[in-house]
């Protein structure tokens, strides 16, 4: 019978030591409070507009509407929040999303669905910024930075309360 420690120095034959460069290509995430944003020139919604249609439109569809995949845009009147009705409101970007910055690490992670993590920093701060457009959060012309996304309150961001507590007092 094989026994197994927390201290046991075991070694499989498998896999290798990442590099550096190995580490960095997949230490890509972005905090809340907008550390880990790329410092590239960023983008605006006119340009997320373009690349909205390419990437996006087939599986969100038209400005972000709905389609074969989850609806993005869309707010409620007042920002009200119908926490308990029978028929709630279909989460979107715009009424229940609490972080600008997490947007632009999700998609910069997972989209395109085809191709994710292929579009470049630039191309993300694009389209995070057509979906806060399209959703009444920002100017069309508003160029988004890793200095400007993080300041952006989202309608819903008031709801959700961070978890401070260490990861120790979070396991008990």
């Amino acid at each position: 019978m094989l026994s197994f420690s927390a201290d046991a120095d075991m070694h499989f034959g498998l896999g290798k030591e990442a590099s550096e460069k190995e580490i960095s290509a997949w230490n890509i995430d972005v905090r809340p409070d907008g550390s880990g944003l790329p410092s590239t020139e960023g983008g605006n919604a006119i340009q997320g507009k373009n690349l909205y249609q390419q990437h996006c439109q087939f599986c969100h569809g038209l400005a972000g509407q709905g389609g074969a995949y989850d609806q993005l845009v869309g707010r409620l009147e007042n920002d009200s929040f119908p926490f308990a009705e029978h028929h709630p409101p279909v989460n979107t970007i715009g009424n229940y999303w609490p972080w600008a910055t997490t947007l632009f690490d999700y998609i910069r992670r997972a989209m395109p669905y085809t191709r994710p993590g292929s579009l470049s920093d630039d191309e993300v701060y694009s389209l995070t910024a057509y979906i806060l457009y399209e959703n009444k959060i920002i100017p069309e012309d508003m160029m988004l930075t890793a200095h400007n996304l993080p300041t952006i309150e989202m309608p819903s961001q008031r709801r959700f309360v961070p978890d401070n507590r260490t990861e120790t007092q979070a396991l008990r």
